[in-house]
């Protein structure tokens, strides 16, 4: 059996794990090393540090400091490992932790983190997903029940001290554009809810100040969200630090493609088993500015699915150019819509986009003015039948059970 490396116990806050930090900077320490070749287990926190709970309110999604995610565990070295190399990290395994097989959605109030949809559901909303085995199904959001693509939400290695100060500059110009903007543009660093892990004295202070929040993607991977990144997959890293520094978390069940609920998949506490190697000036070599990857093998076999457009003209009409954002909400808009003349509230039929196996599409961008995206549905996940038939819909979903929802206070 390959050795765990790094343990979590979700009894205990994730400020008290040193092998768990939430922010990224190249003087986190590092706090295993391992070889080219090597296997081992890495256990991770869910992204909240386990505030989120499972229950049948919402408060805890409306009241969460979102300056603490995401708790990742980490940073791993890779012995040999220089900046310019190419880490290679094959996901053998993933999972939840047996002691935790339940995992959330949710809807950040517009005043707190908001989401790609803010404007339709502005206040705090939760789902709760029970996993059993390869399957998940929710007791807020009835009717469909489906096999999870189970992968890491977030996961990069350390930047280094030139690209931090880049990713720094780059999102404090975009803030200042429109400082007072709800939810904001980016998020500064912030030291109060730092987690510098191992770090100590003016390194941990130092951390605090300039260490960059881990919400967005960036050129090291990062949060990238992409729900094809299960077991089996490989993903090819470029290497800023000596030994990389790789961590991980925010584990997800199932989510759909572009996580369009912010608290998006289905969030878990769980573990990934790992591999690494090392492809020496790798990053020359193939011309690598940000992470490539190989897909899984083994993903959820539905084949029937119902495809929703959306072209770049926002709710108010208002033509865009070839705006792809735009396209895709009104491609998932319209499948809310659709949901809800089955009895699925806005908010349930919300919650399906951001959890089951969606497929997101960008179908064209060279039409002016319209981008086209396209929201594939798996319909078989649904316990009913939800293709168009001149009988019309039929409501299912008789609307006595509801998500969660909390008001702004």
């Amino acid at each position: 059996m390959p050795d765990t490396l790094i343990k979590v116990d979700l009894s205990k806050s994730a400020y008290e794990n040193d092998k768990i930090h939430n922010r990224w900077h190249p003087e986190v320490p590092i706090v295993e090393w391992v070889s080219p070749g090597d296997d081992f287990i890495v256990e991770t926190v869910d992204w909240t540090g386990g505030f989120i709970k499972n229950n049948d309110s919402a408060d805890d999604v409306r009241d969460i400091d979102l300056s603490i995610v995401h708790f990742l565990s980490g940073p791993i070295g890779v012995k040999g490992a220089e900046p310019g190399d190419l880490l290679v990290v094959d996901l053998l395994d993933v999972g939840p932790l047996k002691e935790s097989l339940w995992g959330f959605n949710g809807f950040f109030s517009k005043q707190n983190g908001g989401g790609f949809l803010t404007d339709h559901f502005p206040l705090a909303q939760k789902s709760i997903w029970d996993v059993k085995g390869l399957y998940t199904s929710s007791r807020h959001v009835p009717g469909v029940n489906f096999a999870g693509l189970i992968h890491p939400g977030l996961i990069g290695c350390l930047p280094d001290a030139k690209m931090l100060a880049a990713w720094n500059k780059r999102e404090a110009e975009l803030i200042a554009t429109n400082p007072t903007r709800v939810p904001g543009l980016a998020n500064p660093p912030f030291a109060p809810t730092a987690h510098a892990g191992q770090a100590k004295g003016d390194a941990k202070a130092k951390i605090g100040l300039e260490g960059a929040r881990t919400v967005p993607p960036r050129e090291h991977g990062g949060n990238c969200d992409i729900k094809d990144l299960s077991r089996g997959s490989k993903i090819y890293f470029p290497v800023y630090v000596p030994g990389g520094g790789l961590s991980m978390g925010d584990l997800h069940f199932s989510q759909g493609d572009g996580e369009i609920t912010f608290c998006g998949a289905i969030e878990m506490a769980g573990w990934l088993h790992i591999k690494v190697d090392v492809i020496k000036d790798g990053v020359a070599k193939y011309g690598i500015k940000n992470p490539v990857f190989k897909p899984s093998p083994i993903t959820p076999n539905y084949k029937d699915y119902l495809i929703f457009e959306g072209i770049s003209v926002d709710e108010a009409g208002k033509q865009h150019y070839l705006d792809v954002h735009i396209a895709y909400r009104q491609a998932c808009l319209n499948a809310i819509e659709y949901l809800k003349k089955f009895g699925y509230s806005g908010a349930q039929a919300y919650s399906i986009l951001g959890t089951a196996p969606c497929q997101g599409h960008i179908s064209g961008v060279v039409d002016v003015p319209n981008a086209c995206a396209t929201l594939w549905l798996p319909t078989e996940i649904f316990d009913f039948d939800v293709m168009p038939s001149s009988a019309g819909p039929i409501k299912h979903i008789k609307g006595d059970i509801q998500m969660p929802i909390s008001p702004d206070k």
